[in-house]
């Protein structure tokens, strides 16, 4: 309701009261007071409402007591007010009703019980109207939710597609490509290295299906558990790629969940591809700190022994996803330059996903 709107109910509710004090002959009052005292009640009482959204308890009480003074028509708007739009103080409709039956001396009959049949009414009204209102308002809800729930669902539907017809393209032909020169090389170095690019662009085009089915899917797959077994694979495919790397554990690797096994792999991984790109022939040092409490992961590289002959595109956001992706489950990752012109990424997280 509007300002003008609560203005004109106001004053409403005053208008009836004080018609009543003069329409009555001489009506019955459990305070006996003159004229203008009453149609100072009832000015008061109407003023009240102003706050009943607000401060329904303090607007309720006070026109309760007035109403003892004299029965004021703002219970019956402020009992319709109380269950129409909250959910708690509905005791205050009572005490509207005793309230009014106090002020009118209880014992005059009929409007010693008009006011407080009203007061019920309204009530009841109000608790209809308001359990439709907010009824309606989570059917909206949910709604709501339905609609950015298909949204999403389109959105990764269309970058399944993309994903599906640009990269694994690529990719197929980048192992076709492989095979092809694995076949034709003479030498057995570059027939060595052909076959170590096929088995990786395989790998990759594996997992690059699964993720297209979990965006088809709207649901994540089930990831194996990671730590250490494929984390030593890892190290190995680097080394096999020409990266001089060297891996050392600390601890117990059991006690880590495998939710925080999954995160810690692509923290190593993330870092590995970054050498790759920025610092081939660094030497690389993978330290892993495993406590009953958190794990910690260490990645640290020399100066590149030369500039890369091949620059690989990026987008430079690997770290910046690598970071919220450990923050979301309560760790924290840090990089950065070292003293020796290296780079260092330090990652800690909770043994166990917080709950």
């Amino acid at each position: 309701m509007t300002r003008a709107g609560e203005l004109a109910l106001a004053l409403l509710v005053a208008a009836l009261g004080i018609g009543r004090e003069f329409a009555l002959p001489a009506p019955s009052h459990l305070v006996a007071a003159g004229t203008t005292f009453y149609v100072t009640v009832h000015l008061l009482a109407a003023a009240a409402l102003w706050w009943r959204r607000t401060h329904p308890v303090a607007s309720g009480s006070a026109i309760a007591f007035l109403t003892l003074l004299t029965p004021t028509f703002a219970s019956v708007v402020s009992a319709y007010s109380i269950t129409a739009h909250t959910t708690r103080h509905r005791w205050l409709v009572v005490l509207h009703a005793l309230a009014w039956l106090a002020g009118s001396a209880m014992w005059t009959f009929p409007d010693g019980l008009v006011g407080p049949c009203l007061i019920a009414v309204a009530g009841l009204t109000g608790l209809h109207l308001g359990e439709r209102r907010r009824f309606v308002e989570a059917l909206a809800e949910r709604e709501r939710e339905l609609m950015a729930e298909h949204a999403r669902a389109d959105e990764r539907t269309r970058l399944a597609a993309e994903m599906h017809d640009v990269v694994t393209h690529r990719l197929n032909l980048m192992v076709l490509h492989a095979g092809a020169l694995r076949m034709a090389a003479k030498d057995d170095e570059v027939r060595k290295a052909a076959e170590e690019l096929r088995a990786a662009g395989c790998h990759s085009l594996a997992e690059l299906r699964d993720l297209v089915g979990v965006l088809r899917a709207g649901r994540a797959a089930r990831i194996p558990d990671v730590l250490p077994d494929r984390l030593s694979r890892l190290v190995a495919d680097s080394a096999a790629a020409g990266l001089e790397i060297t891996l050392t554990e600390h601890g117990d690797a059991d006690t880590i969940s495998p939710a925080m096994r999954r995160t810690m792999y692509r923290v190593v991984q993330e870092s590995l591809t970054n050498v790759h790109k920025h610092a081939p022939g660094a030497h690389t040092e993978i330290t892993i700190h495993c406590g009953p409490s958190s794990v910690r992961a260490v990645i640290r590289n020399t100066r590149p022994a030369a500039v890369p002959a091949l620059v690989l595109p990026g987008t430079g956001n690997g770290l910046l996803g690598l970071r919220g992706r450990v923050e979301m489950v309560g760790g924290t990752l840090t990089a950065g330059p070292t003293d020796d012109g290296g780079f260092e990424v330090d990652a800690v997280l909770p043994a166990f996903v917080p709950t």
